[in-house]
């Protein structure tokens, strides 16, 4: 293990003993376009026993974006860095301890992310630590199957993308492309929308709708011009989705714009997902197939008359009737633990196999 230059942030290790003796634990860590979150769990060695419910979490540690497309390589390092670093801490545990590390981070879209990611986090952590990356999706998928690789996912929050597996180990996505190639359906893509129908009512290139009053009400704007500056003064992806629940809300009301932007994003929103079932064949040779679809995102939250996650299953459900829709119990974050756990077991049994011994886990 390296002096990270940010190795001030380890400081805290230096009053605890580094000979490996504590309990083992695993990391495992869940980075958004909004939030950043890390929990450390203690190290089950057994892979044949029920995990216990609820699953043990020793800490939990939050910080803010981690996405290098949105903030930058070293801004995402850091934050990554730092709330590791927090739930260590906050766990009692240090990094000799660590037996495995999950990063599962929105923007990880190709080997070269994840190689590079795991070249930086070799820099970190002991040799003996086990580092996994994937995409945020990856974690999220395990958050609602414990950990096993099948089925898909669909995340609506800030962002939105589908990410599924094969039984045999293919993958698939579609969106999660951002909102300038095309996030339709996320809460950005909702909210960017809902900015745009005020614009073209006040210009008259559309129809009248309740989003120009109660928008700029909630931003206390006097006019849809001044909606202009307060757009581009901070055009964060988070800020721009923060809206949606004012989009629902005039949708309830029976704004016909906004019922419409809805309409269209649970539309895209069940396309993304149809598009990894096609590719994938989730649903059998007839179509009839059951597999998971987790449901994971803000978005998809079902606390609203306008239920955005209800009426896409329903869509899917048309084409797909074999779709067990999964709301997960447990956080991404203890998704991306799960992983490196089986990733782990996984390992351990290769490892037993080449040796010629019988491994009992």
């Amino acid at each position: 293990m390296k002096r990270y230059r940010n190795g001030e942030i380890w400081d805290f290790e230096r009053e605890m003993p580094v000979t490996g003796d504590g309990a083992d634990v695993i990391l495992g860590l869940d980075g958004g376009t909004t939030s950043t979150v890390c929990v450390c769990m203690p190290f089950i060695p057994f892979s044949n026993v029920p995990l216990p419910d609820p699953l043990p979490v020793l800490a939990r540690a939050v910080a803010g974006c981690s996405n290098h497309n949105s903030v930058g390589e070293t801004a995402a390092r850091e934050t990554l860095e730092q709330v590791m670093a927090d739930a260590l801490l906050k766990s009692g545990s240090n990094r000799f301890a660590v037996r495995a590390v999950c990063l599962a981070v929105s923007g990880v879209n190709h080997p070269t992310d994840q190689e590079r990611i795991v070249n930086w986090l070799r820099d970190i952590f002991p040799s003996h630590v086990r580092l996994y990356v994937q995409n945020d999706a990856v974690a999220a998928l395990a958050s609602g199957t414990l950990g096993k690789l099948h089925g898909c996912v669909l995340i609506a929050g800030t962002g939105t993308i589908a990410y599924g597996f094969s039984e045999d180990g293919r993958e698939a996505r579609a969106a999660g492309a951002g909102p300038i190639l095309g996030d339709w359906g996320s809460g950005y893509g909702i909210a960017a929308q809902a900015l745009t129908a005020i614009i073209r009512a006040h210009d008259g290139r559309g129809p009248q709708t309740m989003l120009t009053s109660s928008i700029l009400q909630a931003l206390d704007l006097s006019s849809p011009d001044e909606l202009i500056g307060w757009t581009y003064a901070d055009p964060s992806w988070a800020r721009i989705a923060a809206l949606v629940p004012i989009v629902v809300s005039c949708a309830e009301a029976g704004d016909k714009v906004s019922n419409r932007i809805l309409i269209d994003s649970v539309q895209e929103l069940a396309l993304s997902v149809k598009a990894v079932v096609q590719r994938l064949g989730l649903c059998g040779k007839d179509g009839m197939g059951s597999f998971p679809l987790v449901m994971v995102g803000g978005v998809l939250e079902a606390n609203k008359r306008w239920d955005i996650g209800k009426e896409v299953i329903n869509c899917i459900c048309k084409d797909y009737p074999g779709t067990v829709a999964i709301r997960p119990k447990v956080e991404p974050a203890i998704g991306a633990a799960l992983l490196a756990w089986n990733f782990l077991m996984k390992e351990s049994q290769k490892e037993a196999c080449k040796d010629g011994n019988v491994l009992l886990l």
